[in-house]
């Protein structure tokens, strides 16, 4: 079931993103491989799948971080995906990404005013607006105070150099903020922390995220949707408690039978997978997921399944349905 065109704001169509190999012989790593999904304005559309399965490379995508090898995205009804120069820079002010390690993104030379600068500076925009007004007005939202400005990134723990990262991202008054696992590299009481507070700030701000997680519960906090990820392909996508309640896919099935269960749901049975995730340069025929699968048939290995509604806003990729 399609919403109204009104309500998406993002839109992937057949995204594809192959980088090519060190050597000229090499086989191109698809890393992202015919990809298409859309995400509705003011939701969190969260997206999970073990390491290397494309999911960073995609959010970059979205953002033009990375130009994609084939495909579109549209932003607003705008196609992103062959966007150059001015046009670009104009995008950024409405697509924005907080990273996964805080400690790396913000540079260690400059002082946090410096760096909430940096994007009004980038954008020429000193002129047009209160910059220092609208810097304060960026810290007092993720609660942190003005004598912060003078610190240098070295002097702020892990969690206030991610809210600073998560103010950066939010200067310019984006419609959709790519999440690259934005608190997996925080202490467990932190991460919490974090996670309410992008709440909140979407709530304020009508934000929309795009939420990269490895970890289930994380996700099952903050999303409306979710989107499982296995080696470049999107597998099943579904609102969260419509997958908790009945997913499809065999590969769905075994990353929520990993999340830590307590009470009479403690002693149901962990799927555990087989083998090892295949290259991404040379994946299996057919289906992805079909080497590891214990349901796979003939066909499996033959002929790539596509994604399909097989209940109201729920799809899956599987021959099985």
């Amino acid at each position: 079931m399609e919403p109204a065109l009104t309500d998406v704001l993002m839109k992937a169509e057949h995204v594809k993103v192959y980088f090519k190999g060190k050597r000229r012989r090499d086989l191109p790593v698809k890393a992202v491989d015919d990809v298409s999904f859309h995400i509705i304005k003011g939701e969190t559309f969260g997206v999970v799948g073990e390491s290397g399965c494309g999911k960073s490379t995609l959010g970059r995508t979205l953002i033009r971080l990375l130009t994609p090898t084939e495909g579109h995205i549209y932003l607003d009804g705008t196609d992103i995906a062959g966007l150059k120069g001015a046009e670009l820079k104009e995008m950024r002010k409405k697509a924005q990404i907080i990273f996964q390690d805080p400690s790396a993104c913000l540079n260690p030379r400059r002082t946090i005013r410096e760096i909430l600068m940096e994007p009004f500076e980038i954008h020429q925009m000193k002129g047009e607006i209160d910059v220092e007004a609208r810097i304060l007005e960026l810290l007092k939202l993720v609660g942190l105070d003005e004598y912060h400005l003078s610190r240098y990134p070295h002097e702020l723990s892990g969690g206030q150099k991610q809210r600073i990262g998560i103010a950066r991202a939010l200067a310019l008054k984006p419609d959709i903020i790519i999440c690259d696992e934005a608190v997996s590299a925080l202490d467990v009481s932190v991460q919490a922390q974090v996670l309410n507070l992008l709440q909140e700030l979407k709530q304020k701000l009508k934000l929309t995220y795009f939420f990269i997680s490895h970890n289930l519960n994380v996700v099952y906090q903050v999303s409306d949707r979710v989107g499982v990820m296995y080696l470049g392909k999107m597998v099943e996508i579904a609102a969260y408690d419509q997958l908790y309640e009945k997913r499809y896919h065999p590969y769905t099935e075994a990353l929520l039978s990993a999340i830590p269960k307590v009470g009479k749901e403690a002693g149901a049975e962990r799927i555990h997978l087989e083998g090892e995730v295949p290259s991404p340069s040379n994946p299996p025929s057919g289906c992805r997921f079909h080497t590891r699968c214990k349901k796979a048939c003939e066909r499996c290995t033959q002929e790539i399944p596509e994604l399909k509604e097989i209940e109201p806003g729920h799809f899956v990729a599987c021959h099985l349905y």
